[in-house]
């Protein structure tokens, strides 16, 4: 689905992960869709993007909160990975250096990210956090992640979200 293509000029966006994109000047497009809170409940919000844009789901990624034990740095950290897959939890602690990881808690993604659960994208957040991006994604030449609100994403190229985001990339999705 064609979406509105910028070049990273402002005044497209409304979101921390908008601005983030103009301001690196990373060229991206956006797609918004009608967000269906009932939908989103029933099959998750990621596979309710890539259903509303007619997205292949292997290219559009959710933003997962994670809590890290027995890290260098313990505390939260975010795991991005295709909506047709699953969070592989112990690959997401090795990869970010942790001895044990599990899910955030719903309000503490939202504190720390400044995001609503459903609308949670890796770039833009309030606090910058140690981040992992799935492999997978550099197999693509444009992949899709929340643009920062419930009813929109983002699509940029890979390379560009796992440096705008610091990200390593790793096996965590199975």
């Amino acid at each position: 689905m064609a979406g509105r293509r910028t070049s990273g000029r402002a005044g497209h966006g409304g979101t921390p992960a908008t601005t983030a994109l103009s301001e690196a000047g990373v060229v991206h497009t956006l797609h918004p869709y009608d967000h269906d809170p009932r939908t989103a409940r029933e099959s998750g919000y990621g596979l309710e993007a890539a259903v509303a844009l007619g997205l292949d789901a292997a290219r559009v990624y959710k933003t997962l909160l994670v809590t890290l034990e027995g890290a260098p740095r313990p505390g939260l950290g975010v795991a991005v990975v295709p909506v047709s897959g699953r969070l592989d939890l112990k690959a997401v602690a090795t990869a970010l250096g942790a001895k044990r990881a599990a899910m955030a808690a719903p309000a503490a993604a939202e504190r720390a990210t400044g995001y609503v659960v459903g609308g949670i994208s890796p770039l833009g957040q309030r606090t910058p956090l140690p981040t992992v991006v799935d492999s997978t994604a550099l197999e693509h030449e444009v992949v899709y992640v929340s643009g920062g609100r419930r009813g929109l994403d983002v699509g940029l190229a890979p390379t560009d979200l796992v440096a705008l985001t610091g990200a390593v990339t790793a096996d965590v999705a199975r």
